[in-house]
């Protein structure tokens, strides 16, 4: 053990709370974007979440001209999740999201190099899918 005595497994848990609450933050903006496509109201901001496709030009190409008020409608949540990209896996995937917060559980219970391995990984997931939501149009 190194560190400062009583202290030793505060950057641990530190990061198991980030990882948690990334991770339910990214299922609750996930969620309120699916709300939005189920409404058949999706605008540029929630296709580009949804499917990781950061230029707005690329959105036509793929799912052709918007309406006058800027939203798409008729699509459907399958239709969007198909041509999801990456970078829609790490910004809006329900599953990695979930993965990482089981990590981050599993982690609390069980100290093991490969669990602390797997718990850096989901902490790199997080601040990446939240890096390029960053980029994403507004």
């Amino acid at each position: 053990m190194t560190g400062i005595p009583g202290f030793d497994g505060l950057p641990l848990f530190a990061t198991i709370i980030a990882v948690i609450l990334s991770a339910i933050a990214s299922l609750l903006g996930t969620m309120t974007r699916k709300q939005q496509v189920e409404m058949g109201m999706v605008d540029t901001a929630a296709l580009c979440e949804l499917t990781g496709i950061t230029d707005p030009r690329d959105l036509q190409d793929v799912f052709g001209p918007p309406a006058m008020n800027r939203v798409w409608h008729g699509l459907t949540l399958p239709m969007i999740l198909q041509e999801r990209r990456i970078a829609g896996h790490l910004i809006s995937n329900d599953r990695i999201d979930q993965a990482c917060i089981a990590i981050a559980v599993i982690a609390v219970f069980w100290r093991h190099p490969i669990v602390e391995g797997l718990l850096v990984l989901a902490a790199c997931v997080q601040i990446a899918g939240w890096a390029l939501a960053y980029k994403l149009p507004k």
